[in-house]
Order: structure tokens, then sequence, then C-alpha cells
């Protein structure tokens, strides 16, 4: 392991938070700045960065507790199964993006974006409104969508985190 990795692996905790916190920014950032409304599976990936932000801000409390440094190592396999499981929603996503298996049923994002008049005028003149669609990727860069990106960096966050949990093994 290179001295470079050392201090992210030894902050692992606060590192998995701050990059939740960016992944939630970002998506946040497409929906505002970009107009991009999130579909159910996008709102699916979000929570499970969710979940990470609050258990990792609960996982430095706890190792900072007496007899916490006991949970360092299980807290960082915790949250590489957590990146694994934004990993298979990210893919589950992208497959559907890309047609290899159907998205799910209720697909629709109720109440993702706030209704404008705009919208309203054109429900009540017969326009139909799409909703945004799990099985269509509104944005790709380099072949690859936001759940597909997502899913490349998820993995590599859950490599991350299997790093960090080695590492506190061998720091015992």
């Amino acid at each position: 392991m290179t001295n470079v990795l050392r201090p992210f692996l030894d902050r692992w905790r606060l590192c998995a938070v701050l990059i939740a916190a960016g992944m939630l920014a970002t998506a946040h950032a497409f929906e505002t700045f970009g107009g991009y409304a999130p579909c159910t599976l996008c709102l699916r990936q979000r929570e499970v960065y969710w979940t990470i932000l609050g258990l990792g801000i609960g996982f430095m409390v706890i190792v900072r507790t007496p007899g916490g440094p006991r949970w360092r190592e299980a807290t960082c396999w915790v949250l590489g199964l957590l990146f694994l499981a934004s990993c298979a929603v990210a893919i589950y996503h992208a497959g559907a993006e890309w047609k290899f298996w159907p998205g799910p049923q209720a697909c629709a994002s109720a109440g993702a974006k706030a209704v404008s008049a705009a919208d309203m005028a054109a429900f009540l003149g017969g326009e139909k409104i799409r909703p945004p669609a799990c099985d269509e990727a509104p944005w790709v860069l380099a072949g690859l969508s936001m759940a597909g990106w997502n899913a490349v960096l998820s993995l590599s966050f859950a490599g991350a985190s299997v790093l960090a949990a080695v590492r506190e093994r061998t720091k015992r």
C-alpha cells in the first residue's frame, strides 16, 4: 500500500461521509441546475448514500468512545457493503437504461419536482406531462450514464472500504 493512500484509509469513515455528501450534492446539482428530474431508481441510489452518510457519522462517534476502537475494522466492512449496495442499485438502473432488463413498474417519481404554473396549464390544457423514466438515460458521458458512473465509483469506494478494513486489522 502506498503512502498516498494511508491518510485516506486511516480516516475512511470521514472519507465515506464526505464521499456520500459529495455524491448527494452532485445529484442535487444535476436536478437543480441541470433540470434533470430524478426517476425512482435515481432516488433509490440517493437513499443508499443517505444511509452511508448517517451511519458514517455514527461510526465516527462510536470509534472515539471508550471501547470504540475495536469497532474500527467492522465499520469499514459495513461501509464497504453499503457501497456495494449502491453499486448494485446503480447496475440495475444502468441495465434498465440499456434495456438489458425491465425497470420497476412504478418508475415515475411522484413529487420529485416542483410543479410550475406552466406545468399546471399544460396539464389542464390536456397536454401530457411525462415524468422521468428509469429506462432512459438523460445524460451520458464517455458512454456511461449517471447510473453507470455511480456503479463504477461505488465499486471503487467499496474497494477502498476493504483496503481500510484490512489496514485496521493490520494495525492491531
